[in-house]
């Protein structure tokens, strides 16, 4: 894994994806400050990310259904937490 934000809730996303796809990379990227004061920005500084996630389950899936299997391992963070989130899925051997 890389390049990991520090966040407690760049932390979650790391350990929810981390546990769900044993991902070989796995970049999570808070991009919250590009955001300050638009819709979605809750002040916290953890609204608005962009993860990079190179994971074998990814492999045969279509771009839709990596970004399910993103989601639904988020599902609760997404809910309750994050505004935005950006996905780039790939399985490895795939230019991510």
């Amino acid at each position: 894994m890389t390049d990991i934000a520090t966040g407690p809730i760049a932390r979650e996303i790391a350990a929810r994806l981390t546990a769900a796809l044993a991902p070989t990379r796995l970049d999570v990227i808070n991009e919250s400050a590009q955001h300050r004061g638009h819709m979605g920005d809750d002040g916290s500084g953890e609204s608005h990310f962009r993860v990079v996630v190179e994971s074998a389950a990814f492999a045969g899936r279509s771009r839709v259904q990596r970004q399910r299997l993103v989601n639904q391992a988020l599902a609760e963070l997404l809910r309750d937490h994050v505004h935005a989130l950006a996905i780039r899925a790939v399985a490895p051997g795939e230019a991510a």
